[in-house]
């Protein structure tokens, strides 16, 4: 009776198992923007009063940008890089990312400081493993972005001269 009752016991807590094959994609993910759309205006004004300097304009922290970093080989790190189209005698165009803010995660990148642009490339952001910055305004690296004389006898007038701050995110 007492042999019945344990093998009745093993065969009502017994286990199976079984396998199946579960096939994973994970693409390797690149993507970076600058938010909102569209241009900035950096306006120097005129003084009112002889002697006196222009004035260079406001610094503008309207842009954000946002990038989505996944699948990168161990121990690899993204940044990006800002540069020009041209430059304008006697200005300086500088640029600042602020630290990451906003609804994202995972290793976000480190702004390296403000720096002065130039038609070569310079990391402005770098350190970027897996993440994501969130999407939008709010969301990623603040941008702050200044134009200030450097050389005064170098200034020309001049009107809606357009220059195109590039934007690469690469390894």
């Amino acid at each position: 009776m007492i042999s019945i009752g344990l093998c009745l016991t093993c065969r009502l807590i017994s286990q199976t198992t079984g396998s199946r094959t579960v096939n994973v994609t994970l693409p390797v993910v690149t993507l970076m923007d600058v938010e909102p759309a569209g241009t900035i205006s950096l306006n120097y004004t005129a003084p009112s009063e002889a002697g006196n300097t222009v004035t260079a304009p406001a610094a503008n922290t309207a842009k954000w940008i946002n990038y989505t970093s996944a699948i990168l080989p161990a121990g690899a790190a993204r940044r990006i890089t800002a540069s020009v189209s041209q430059l304008i005698p006697g200005t300086d165009l500088r640029i600042q990312a602020a630290a990451a803010s906003g609804s994202g995660g995972g290793a976000l990148g480190i702004p390296s400081g403000q720096i002065i642009l130039t038609t070569t490339a310079q990391t402005i952001i770098s350190g970027i493993g897996g993440a994501f910055t969130g999407n939008g305004t709010n969301n990623g690296h603040r941008l702050t972005i200044t134009l200030v004389p450097n050389t005064y006898a170098n200034l020309t007038a001049r009107t809606n001269t357009p220059v195109v701050i590039i934007y690469t995110i690469t390894e």
